[in-house]
């Protein structure tokens, strides 16, 4: 029997699958996104609305990828703070997951960037 005493305390990011805490973290990157997007700023001038391209992505794409890459900004800065301080070679297969991501950003290209930089015990 194991008793609360002697357990160990995990914290409660690490109980979590790496794609929940990506999922958070783009939730909270979303609603960064949305104040940036519906912020008042006062104008210089008026201009007249553009009409919408029909091969643009919709508004809720656009603010979808705008919050993946983020994330992503927000993953590399604290891989390049990383690799600042300990040196050496990139870790194998991360840069090819980051050209992935930006080919494609998606959720699970971004879990995939995600998991290089978890195994280093990079993400909070």
């Amino acid at each position: 029997m194991v008793h609360q005493s002697d357990a160990v305390a995990v914290p409660a990011f690490e109980s979590e699958p790496l794609a929940d805490r990506m999922r958070a973290r783009l939730r909270t990157a979303r609603r960064a996104v949305d104040r940036r997007a519906t912020a008042t700023r006062p104008r210089l001038r008026q201009r007249p609305a553009r009409p919408a391209d029909p091969g643009s992505p919709n508004l809720e794409e656009a603010r979808e990828r705008e919050s993946l890459r983020q994330v992503f900004q927000e993953l590399g800065t604290s891989y390049r703070r990383y690799r600042s301080q300990v040196g050496g070679p990139v870790a194998p297969g991360l840069r090819d997951a980051a050209y992935n991501f930006r080919a494609e950003p998606s959720l699970t290209s971004l879990v995939t960037v995600a998991g290089f930089l978890d195994e280093l015990k990079l993400l909070d």
